[in-house]
């Protein structure tokens, strides 16, 4: 049932805008930067234990 456009409701559901398609893009490449650097300190650190033996 819609509503009438003059009491402020609207007529259809809103697309989704491109701000939080760009929010979901940025979230996805902190968290792919997070685990990039916790590969590279993990190897480095697995590189030097072995380094000591």
């Amino acid at each position: 049932m819609g509503r009438h456009l003059a009491y402020g409701g609207m007529s259809r559901p809103m697309a989704r805008s491109a701000s939080s398609v760009a929010c979901l893009a940025f979230v996805a490449i902190l968290g792919s930067a997070f685990w990039a650097g916790a590969v590279w300190i993990g190897e480095a650190l697995l590189r030097w234990g072995a380094s000591a033996f």
